[in-house]
């Protein structure tokens, strides 16, 4: 069963509604009805337009600027013969309360309901979507979008929303990937910044500290300062033991002074 038939007049839009179908179909697969494509060789065509049009759940009709004036054999508009099949097929849809939905081609305004027959007035009542050449590409995802919207069915098998959830799940996979990797980036700069300072016991209850800037606290443990000398070293300080006093380099060496003066 198609869940929509794409109805269009031969001599008005051909090339639109080939073009309709077409990504339609894509799309949603062969959930699509279409003449010239959905009709085996050798099926009786009067039966299989009838049976498609009253499985369907909605049907699409392409109308084109001269949909009304195309001719007939007899030389009248083709519209007013009552076996014209544009007209047997969106009559059937109607009768069926099938949802009709116009596609209005190019410069093709509001249908006229004086050029309608009496048993197709209803479609002049019914909101219709518009399809420009100018515009192909948003003007059928528009129509799709559309008819996944008002049909569930076919909304489930919509190639598109699909791939759009595969996207959206791809791009969430790496975003939390991106986010480690900077983490680990800021992680290696911070190590970088203050590389030097290790932690002796595992538990930081003792902690080594590499050429310090300025003064270090370390909190409770043992605090080990390797030396950092430079110029004449007077305000240098090394400190160590378990931190309970603290001796000064620059006073041990004015007691040795002392000392020696004596």
């Amino acid at each position: 069963m198609s869940d929509v038939f794409v109805n269009y007049r031969t001599g008005d839009e051909e090339s639109a509604a080939t073009l309709i179908a077409r990504d339609l179909t894509r799309r949603f697969g062969e959930r699509i009805f279409f003449a010239s494509k959905s009709i085996e060789p050798g099926r009786r065509f009067p039966v299989e337009l009838i049976r498609a049009v009253e499985e369907c759940e909605a049907l699409l009709a392409v109308i084109g600027p001269r949909w009304a004036e195309v001719q007939g054999a007899d030389g009248r508009p083709a519209l007013e013969a009552e076996q014209d099949w544009t007209r047997r097929e969106i009559q059937t849809a109607l009768d069926r309360g099938i949802l009709v939905i116009p596609v209005l081609v190019g410069k093709a305004t509001r249908i006229d309901r004086t050029v309608l027959p009496d048993d197709l007035r209803e479609l002049a009542d019914c909101q219709y979507k518009r399809f420009d050449h100018r515009n192909v590409e948003s003007d059928l995802t528009a129509l799709g979008d559309t008819l996944a919207r008002l049909l569930p069915e076919l909304g489930a098998v919509d190639r598109d929303a699909r791939q759009a959830r595969e996207r959206a799940e791809a791009k969430s996979r790496k975003k939390p990937t991106r986010e480690a990797k900077h983490t680990r980036m800021r992680t290696r700069d911070v190590e970088q910044h203050v590389r030097g300072i290790g932690n002796l016991n595992g538990d930081l209850s003792g902690t080594f500290v590499n050429e310090p800037q300025g003064p270090v606290n370390t909190g409770r443990g043992h605090q080990y300062n390797a030396p950092h000398f430079e110029g004449d070293n007077t305000g240098v300080q090394f400190t160590a033991g378990d931190n309970s006093g603290t001796v000064h380099q620059r006073f041990e060496r004015e007691r040795r002074r002392s000392d020696d003066e004596r």
